[in-house]
């Protein structure tokens, strides 16, 4: 299980991931790797041992025993994304082209972030989710802000409790064309009120999942029950 279920094509440099497993009796097979008393390996050279049969562009950074009651998805109390984006004349710096959106039009962070302030709290954001049966759309945006990194370099932090399937490409997405002239500041929010998906959503390679936050070990199993109860706008 993960704490994010991204769309193909998404990064993450902070993904989360719960394995359940039993817990080895006696020796290995090769007898080469010790067992504590709970017949647990050690993980520090388990994580070695994992990242030499990995492919390249997946690592496992770090490994431990979870506490009672830990779900990497349910028991998240937010995430965060970050969305990069070139408005460069003549594109993206090579080196960036994997993680960066390359948008040929000039771009005003204050006009995108005055967009996104009507995007912030608990909210309904169906237009903005490729919905799915059964699934609630309601969520709560927590961080929504646009900055310049640099003459031609933009990028957007977002987090929120919980995201939708594709919501934060299609908030990108529809706050990239007021950024541009193109639509006014009160759109996304007029959008947002419609609950009808009618809007671009940004390619999946410029997003990347940066981490996830998790409550106190003695709150992890309350927290993964709020979680899985349907949501409904207060």
């Amino acid at each position: 299980m993960v704490a994010g279920r991204t769309d193909a094509g998404v990064h993450a440099s902070g993904q989360v991931v719960h394995v359940d497993v039993s817990p080895l009796a006696g020796k290995t097979r090769s007898g080469r790797l010790e067992l504590d008393e709970r017949g647990i390996p050690d993980l520090g050279r388990m994580r070695h041992r994992w990242n030499r049969y990995l492919p390249g562009d997946v690592r496992v950074l770090d490994a431990r025993v979870a506490a009672p009651g830990f779900d990497a998805r349910f028991s998240a109390v937010r995430r965060h994304y970050l969305y990069r984006v070139s408005d460069a004349p003549w594109g993206v710096d090579p080196l960036r082209r994997h993680d960066t959106l390359a948008w040929g039009r000039p771009l005003s962070v204050d006009a995108m972030n005055e967009a996104s302030a009507a995007l912030l709290g608990l909210q309904d954001f169906a237009a903005f989710c490729k919905q799915r049966e059964g699934g609630t759309t309601i969520r709560e945006l927590q961080r929504l802000v646009w900055r310049r990194i640099g003459p031609y370099a933009v990028e957007v932090a977002v987090s929120a409790d919980a995201f939708c399937h594709s919501m934060v490409r299609s908030l990108v997405g529809a706050l990239l064309l007021v950024g541009d002239g193109r639509r006014p500041a009160d759109w996304p929010g007029d959008v947002l009120e419609s609950r009808t998906r009618d809007s671009a959503v940004a390619p999946a390679h410029g997003l990347t999942l940066m981490a996830v936050d998790y409550p106190p070990d003695a709150e992890l199993a309350a927290r993964a029950d709020q979680t899985r109860a349907m949501r409904t706008p207060s």
